[in-house]
């Protein structure tokens, strides 16, 4: 079996009104360090196979027809043994 690990993050050109408000947050707390922070998704997806190659074609189409905006996101991923 093997796992896809996808990151999923907006467009470093798209603002992130989230990532604004853990920022405001973040200096609420008293961490006044923090610049900026960029909220992003992460998933992980399991398949019945052992081949590399057709799970990263399907993972690369489950990205662009999903998982990912192309107008707004970008995304990568790491397809890895799984250990379950």
């Amino acid at each position: 079996m093997l796992k896809a690990k996808i990151f999923v993050q907006l467009k470093p050109s798209v603002l992130d009104p989230q990532g604004k408000a853990v920022t405001n947050s973040l200096h609420h707390l008293g961490f006044d360090k923090a610049v900026q922070t960029r909220i992003s998704k992460y998933i992980e997806i399991t398949f019945d196979s052992t081949d590399k190659a057709e799970i990263s074609a399907q993972t690369t189409q489950i990205c662009e027809k999903l998982l990912a905006n192309p107008n707004t996101e970008s995304y990568h991923f790491e397809v890895e043994e799984s250990e379950s």
